[in-house]
């Protein structure tokens, strides 16, 4: 789990599938919302920054896919995926717990 950068990413679908690639994690808002995109255990999921389990970790709000690729075109908030909401979505970049500005 990290915390989100102050500046939003600006790129398009196809860089943003590269960078999530690369960096395997990244903040989302869309609306009023905020969720985590992560790689984690070997699994791919969306988790709702709004809502904690009893770690204190971010709850998730996808299944759990083995591939990038299935995450972004998984079906999960109303019916839409990433992939469907990355117009209306801001992306910012997770910044790893320890890491010195």
């Amino acid at each position: 789990m990290g915390f989100k950068a102050v500046e939003a990413i600006d790129i398009d679908f196809e860089k943003f599938l590269a960078y999530l690639r690369s960096k395997t994690r990244v903040f989302m808002d869309i609306d009023d919302d905020q969720y985590y995109i992560t790689h984690t255990d070997g699994y791919w999921r969306v988790q709702d920054c709004s809502k904690l389990n009893d770690k204190g970790r971010f709850t998730d709000c996808t299944d759990l896919v083995t591939t990038m690729s299935e995450l972004v075109e998984f079906p999960w908030r109303d019916g839409r995926s990433i992939h469907d909401m990355f117009p209306q979505a801001t992306f910012y970049e997770s910044i790893q717990e320890g890491w010195e500005m």
